[in-house]
């Protein structure tokens, strides 16, 4: 059973930084391919990064790529999505989920997702 718990949102001025962290309290972390979505008001859930049951193979959404950077820790069952230079329309709830890994499968779609964090609000305004 994986059980995800997000930790590390907050409010930010704009071109700061934030590191959110997922954790699972579960026993089979490694069997998964991890993702971070995010939600912004009226908006459809989108893809931001996902990353391999390993951790050596990573992706992100082009509105991202270059500021925010995901990693995890198989010995922390833990995976975060480190923000940087934030802009405001980064601003959203942001959720980890996670997917049972194939080769290097990343989905980048939320039904490739089978189990979902409770989400993080992250605000970026001055």
């Amino acid at each position: 059973q994986v059980q995800l718990v997000e930790s590390g949102g907050g409010l930010v001025q704009p071109g700061g930084s934030l590191r959110l962290s997922c954790a699972d309290s579960g026993r089979t972390f490694t069997n998964y391919a991890m993702g971070w979505f995010r939600q912004a008001p009226g908006q459809e859930r989108e893809f931001v990064a996902g990353v391999t049951s390993s951790g050596s193979k990573t992706v992100y959404a082009d509105s991202v790529k270059g500021r925010f950077t995901i990693s995890r820790d198989n010995g922390k069952n833990t995976v975060y999505l480190q923000m940087d230079s934030l802009k405001s329309e980064d601003t959203a709830v942001y959720y980890c989920a996670a997917a049972l890994q194939f080769g290097y499968r990343i989905p980048t779609y939320s039904r490739g997702y089978d189990y979902w964090g409770q989400g993080a609000q992250v605000t970026v305004s001055s």
